[in-house]
């Protein structure tokens, strides 16, 4: 199973909409954008269809816990993690897992062409792992009852 299948599984069609705010953005309108739409990071695009960067909840805590309160009222260009780990569609769900948890992050956006075509979350890995168990699973079953 590779990352493609993930997002056509994810929006019904390869991409989807990736949620992105501008770095000028205060982290307080980006708290309000994450909750909205009950998600865990936000992307930042740069000039044109670059990626400048990702911005996690994790950020905005380390935000609060550095600067208190007025953290809230900081752009995410300052706050946003600059160095993001990227995949492409033919990348397999065990590389993306392996490298997700290594590096210790949730989200990863989805390259091709230099352009994002998507937005994986260490949930929508997990997910297509576990329905493709299941589905090992079932053709085992059925295997077994028919011998």
């Amino acid at each position: 199973m590779n990352v493609k299948a993930i997002l056509a599984a994810k929006s019904g069609k390869l991409g989807g909409d990736v949620i992105c705010i501008e770095p000028t953005a205060t982290l307080a309108a980006a708290a309000r954008l994450l909750a909205a739409h009950r998600i865990g990071a936000v992307v930042i695009r740069g000039p044109g269809e670059s990626l400048a960067g990702i911005l996690s909840e994790r950020d905005i805590v380390r935000a609060i816990a550095e600067h208190g309160a007025i953290a809230l009222d900081i752009p995410v260009g300052q706050v946003m993690t600059r160095e993001v780990e990227t995949c492409t569609g033919s990348d397999s769900c065990a590389n993306i897992m392996e490298r997700m948890t290594a590096g210790k992050f949730r989200h990863m956006p989805v390259m091709e062409d230099g352009r994002m075509i998507g937005l994986i979350s260490i949930g929508d890995v997990v997910k297509q792992r576990v329905e493709e168990i299941e589905r090992e699973s079932n053709a085992m079953r059925d295997y077994i009852r028919s011998a």
